[in-house]
């Protein structure tokens, strides 16, 4: 994946193969909370990223879906949104994310959707919609993410969406 300067507000990300994306997010994701949620990312561009999540293991006493985890999901696909839009030379931090849960869901997996709103060369908004098995939906989000050199104290990312999440 190539970052390629439009001009001074824009910058486009051409993309490696999906497959490619997946791949390697899959294995900088080894270990981490996604990981032990079970969100798997199953399209992943700039423009669009879906993944999913088992209700199973993610749920509050009620036997519910737990919000933050919804919330997980959400800034797990909308991250790897913006670090795509960034480039490999740049890192994405969530910096904002608001959820409103539609409804409960008590079993089966979740699938998050993520929209691109705004992105520019500082800043990226998505809105992530995440639906049941039945297709209704259970919570909306939006995320903003600064894009930044790099994470402070670590070096220079290698993978497209190490910075992710």
């Amino acid at each position: 994946m190539r970052a390629r300067r439009l001009d001074d507000a824009e910058v486009k990300v051409d993309q490696d193969s999906m497959t490619r994306v997946i791949e390697v997010y899959r294995d900088a994701s080894k270990d981490t909370l996604a990981d032990r949620m079970g969100i798997t990312i199953v399209e992943a561009s700039a423009d669009r990223v879906v993944g999913t999540m088992p209700v199973a293991g993610n749920i509050q006493p009620y036997g519910l879906l737990h919000g933050g985890a919804s919330c997980v999901l959400a800034e797990t696909l909308g991250s790897l949104a913006s670090a795509l839009h960034a480039g490999p030379d740049r890192a994405t931090v969530g910096i904002e994310i608001s959820a409103t849960h539609h409804r409960a869901a008590t079993s089966g997996q979740v699938t998050g959707v993520t929209t691109m709103l705004h992105g520019g060369r500082t800043i990226t908004t998505h809105e992530i919609v995440i639906t049941d098995d039945a297709g209704r939906r259970v919570c909306t989000s939006r995320l903003t993410c600064l894009l930044i050199d790099r994470v402070p104290g670590q070096p220079a990312r290698t993978a497209p969406g190490a910075g992710a999440g």
